[in-house]
C-alpha cells in the first residue's frame, strides 16, 4: 500500500510554499472554486490543537485556503487515547459503538466469529467493518451541497475537537483530513438530514466518505470521485479501526460550521444596519438626542451604548441633523413656472414653506422667537419616529443577543463532542489495586453530542434577524410615505406628469421578505421528533435553526440593501432640496422667495410682518450654501453612486440597480469606506 503522507512532487512544492486554497467571492454565501492566493502564502499555518481553535481562523481556512498543521502535543494525545482504547478491549466489557451496535442496537454485542461473509468486499474485522458500516448507512443526506466554505469549517472543526484526545481515533485518520484541507479538496455534503443528536450524524458521514475513498468532492470547482482526488495526491484512504467511525461522525459540526460564518454574516449585517440608520438620520434631517451618551448611560445595555456611539460618530458634522425646521422647505412637484430665473430651470421639483400667520403664533411667542414663522418639509417635534428615535435599544439589543450567541460557539469550537468518551489519564489507586478494583469507568458514554446548547441560540439568531429587518423596513417606508419622510417626494421621485412609482414597489418586497423572515423565525429546537427506534427520543433539530438562519441571512442581507437603495435616493433628494432654499435667498430675491410660500396673508396690518419675516428667513437661508450631511453619508453615496446607481429622477427598470447594490452590501465595500473613514471599527459593544 502506498504510504498516506506521500504526495507527489508538484503538491509537495505547493503545500511546502504555502500555496493554499481560497473559497472567495462576493456572497457569503456562495463562493467560488478553491484558487491559491498570495495574501495566504504569506501568512503561517494555523495550528491545531483541540482546545485554540477561534472563529477567525475558521473563516479564514472555510473562505481562504489558509493551511493548517496540527500540534505535536495533540497528536500524542490522540495516539495515548487510540492506545488506550486498545487496550480496553482486552477486558472484555461492552463498549458502546466499539463492541455494540448503535443507538437502539446497542444491545447487540459483537461476536468473537463473523456469522456471514463480509459486505464490505475485502477483508475487514467485525469492528472494523461495524465503523465503515456506520458511515455508509448514515451518509443518507439529500437536497443540494452545502456551500464549499460550510464544508470547508465543517472538515476543520472536525479535525480540531478530535485533536482534544478523547474520541480514540488514529492520528492517521486526522493527519488525512488536514491533507485534505491542505490541497482543497472538499468532501460533498447534502444539506438535509441531521436531527442534531447525537450530533449531525448524517452530514457528517458524508464529510467522513472521502477518507474511506468513498462519494465525490469538489476540487478546484470540479465535482470527481473522492478514489480520483486522492490518487491526484497520492493520500491513500483509512480502514476504520475501533470506534472511529463514530468518532467521525458523532458530533455538532454542521450547525457549528454553519454558526460560525453565519455570525460572520451577522456581525457585518449589524454595523451595516448602523449604516443604514445613520444615513436615514441624515436624510430626515432628525434630532440627535435620541443618541446622547448621557440618555444610554442610565440604561447601560452594552449593545445599545455602542449603537448610540456609532451613529454620533457617522453623523459627526452634519449640517442636517438638528437643522432648524424652518430651514428645511417642503418638496413640491414641478411645473413649467416653478423657476421663473433661468438660473434654476434645470431643476425637477418645487419647493415650498407654509407661513405661520401672527395669530396662529398666540402662546407660542418663545418657540418663534428662536424659529422663524415658516413651516417646512420637518415637523415642529422634537422627536424622530421609534424607527429612528429607538435604534439604540433595537439594534443594541440584537447585539446584546449576538454576543451571547458567540459565547456558546467560542465554547463549543473546542469543545469534544463525541460519546463514548475516552479518558486514558484515569489511573487507579493504590488502595484500589490492593483491594482488586479493576473496574473504574474511563470510556464514559454521555451525551455531549446532544446540539441543544447551539440550537437554542441559533433559534435566537433566528429571531433576531426579523427584528433587524423589520426595522429597516419601517425606516425605508418612512422615507417613501410623504406622510412620514419629512417633506420629501412621494415614493422619492418628481412624477411631474404622474406617470412615476419611483421606489414604491421596493417597499413591497422588504415587506414581502420581512414577513418571510417571521414566518421562519419560528425556533425548530422547539420540535423534537424522537429517532432510532426512541433510543434518541429526544433530539434538538438545531441543524435545521443552522441552516434556517444562513439562508434567513441572504434574506436579511436583502433588506438593508433596498434601505441602502432608498437612504441614497432620499439623501440625495434633501441634498437638492436643501441647495435649492439656500440658491432661492441668494438668487431670486425677496420677492421670488415670497412666491414660495403658502398661506402668507394679504391683509394690510399684517403685510409689514409677512416683509420682515421673509427678509429674516432670506438672510437666513443664505447662511445655509456650506450646509452638507455627514462625511461618512457622503461617503456612503459616493459608494453607491460610483457602483453604478445613479440618482432615479424618473422611472427605469430597478432590477440592476437592486443586483448592485445588494453586490454592495454583501461585499462589504460600503462597511470596508465607512470604518476607513472613521479610522476605526463600528462598536458591538
Amino acid at each position: 500500500m502506498r504510504p498516506s503522507a506521500k504526495a507527489p512532487s508538484a503538491a509537495k512544492k505547493n503545500a511546502s510554499s504555502g500555496a493554499s486554497v481560497s473559497a472567495g467571492g462576493t456572497s457569503a454565501q456562495t463562493a467560488a472554486a478553491p484558487v491559491k492566493t498570495k495574501a495566504v502564502r504569506k501568512k503561517p499555518p494555523i495550528v491545531l490543537d483541540g482546545a485554540r481553535l477561534t472563529r477567525r481562523a475558521v473563516l479564514d481556512i472555510a473562505y481562504r485556503g489558509r493551511l493548517v498543521e496540527i500540534a505535536p502535543q495533540a497528536l500524542r494525545r490522540v495516539s495515548k487515547a487510540a492506545r488506550f482504547l486498545e487496550s480496553e478491549l482486552k477486558r472484555g466489557e461492552p463498549l458502546y459503538g466499539v463492541t455494540t451496535g448503535f443507538g437502539s442496537n446497542a444491545d447487540r454485542l459483537l461476536g468473537a466469529d463473523r456469522l456471514r461473509a463480509s459486505g464490505a468486499g475485502e477483508s475487514l474485522s467485525l469492528m472494523e467493518e461495524l465503523q465503515h458500516n456506520l458511515i455508509v448507512s448514515h451518509a443518507v443526506c439529500v437536497g443540494p451541497p452545502l456551500p464549499e466554505p460550510i464544508a470547508r469549517a465543517m472538515l476543520v472543526i472536525r479535525l480540531n475537537t478530535l485533536l482534544g484526545g478523547h474520541s480514540g481515533i488514529r492520528a492517521k485518520v486526522l493527519k488525512l483530513m488536514m491533507s485534505l484541507l491542505n490541497v482543497g479538496i472538499t468532501p460533498i455534503v447534502p444539506e438535509l438530514g441531521s436531527v442534531g443528536a447525537s450530533g449531525d450524524l448524517a452530514p457528517l458521514s458524508h464529510l467522513a466518505l472521502p477518507l474511506l475513498g468513498i462519494g465525490e468532492v469538489l476540487f478546484k470547482g470540479e465535482r470527481i470521485t473522492a478514489a480520483e482526488a486522492l490518487e491526484r495526491f497520492d493520500l491513500e484512504p483509512v480502514r476504520l479501526s475501533c470506534k472511529e467511525g463514530l468518532a467521525l461522525n458523532n458530533g455538532t459540526t454542521q450547525m457549528l460550521a454553519m454558526a460560525v460564518l453565519s455570525l460572520d454574516r451577522f456581525e457585518a449585517a449589524l454595523k451595516h444596519a448602523d449604516i443604514n440608520a445613520a444615513l436615514a438620520l441624515e436624510a430626515f434631517c432628525g434630532r440627535s438626542d435620541a443618541f446622547d451618551a448621557r440618555a444610554h448611560a442610565l440604561r447601560p445595555h452594552p449593545g445599545q451604548i455602542a449603537t448610540a456611539a456609532n451613529i454620533r460618530a457617522m453623523t459627526a458634522g452634519s449640517g442636517f441633523v438638528d437643522i432648524a425646521y424652518h430651514r428645511v422647505p417642503r418638496f413640491s412637484p414641478w411645473t413649467p413656472k416653478s423657476w421663473a430665473d433661468d438660473s434654476t430651470k434645470h431643476r425637477t421639483f418645487d419647493v415650498r414653506w407654509d407661513y405661520v400667520l401672527p395669530a396662529e403664533r398666540i402662546g407660542r411667542e418663545g418657540f418663534y422667537a428662536r424659529y422663524l414663522p415658516f413651516r417646512g418639509g420637518k415637523k415642529f417635534q422634537p422627536q424622530d419616529a421609534y424607527s429612528l428615535r429607538c435604534t439604540p435599544q433595537v439594534h443594541g439589543a440584537v447585539k446584546d443577543s449576538f454576543l451571547h450567541i458567540c459565547r456558546v460557539i467560542d465554547i463549543e469550537l473546542n469543545a469534544v463532542t463525541d460519546n463514548p468518551l475516552i479518558f486514558p489519564g484515569a489511573v487507579r489507586t493504590g488502595t484500589d489495586a490492593e483491594a482488586g478494583v479493576d473496574d473504574i469507568t474511563r470510556v464514559l458514554s454521555a451525551g455531549n453530542f446532544h446540539g441543544m446548547p447551539l440550537a437554542l441560540v441559533l433559534a435566537q439568531l433566528k429571531c433576531a434577524i426579523p427584528v433587524l429587518a423589520s426595522i429597516s423596513e419601517r425606516r425605508l417606508n418612512k422615507l417613501l410615505d410623504p406622510a412620514t419622510n419629512d417633506g420629501l417626494p412621494p415614493f422619492l421621485i418628481g412624477n411631474e406628469d404622474g406617470t412615476d412609482s419611483g421606489l414604491m414597489i421596493v417597499q413591497y418586497t422588504a415587506a414581502s421578505i420581512v414577513n418571510e423572515l417571521a414566518s421562519r423565525a419560528n425556533p425548530a429546537c422547539v420540535y423534537s421528533v424522537p429517532t432510532s427506534a426512541n433510543a434518541e427520543d429526544h433530539v434538538s433539530m438545531g441543524t435545521n435553526d443552522a441552516r434556517h438562519a444562513w439562508q434567513m441571512l441572504e434574506q436579511l442581507e436583502s433588506v438593508l440593501a433596498l434601505e441602502l437603495l432608498t437612504n441614497t435616493q432620499a439623501l440625495e433628494y434633501r441634498m437638492q432640496v436643501l441647495e435649492s432654499a439656500a440658491t432661492l435667498a441668494t438668487t431670486i430675491g425677496v420677492q421670488g422667495l415670497r412666491s414660495k410660500i403658502r398661506n402668507a396673508s394679504n391683509s394690510t396690518g399684517e403685510a409689514e410682518t409677512l416683509a420682515a419675516d421673509i427678509k429674516a428667513l432670506q438672510s437666513d437661508l443664505r447662511k445655509m450654501a456650506e450646509i452638507k450631511p455627514g462625511v461618512v453619508a457622503q461617503s456612503v453615496l459616493s459608494c453607491v453612486r460610483e457602483a453604478g446607481i445613479a440618482f432615479m429622477d424618473r422611472d427605469r427598470l430597478l432590477m440592476p440597480d437592486l443586483e448592485k447594490v445588494q453586490a454592495l452590501v454583501r461585499s462589504r465595500k460600503v462597511l470596508q469606506i465607512v470604518e476607513r473613514g472613521l479610522g476605526s471599527s463600528l462598536e458591538l459593544s
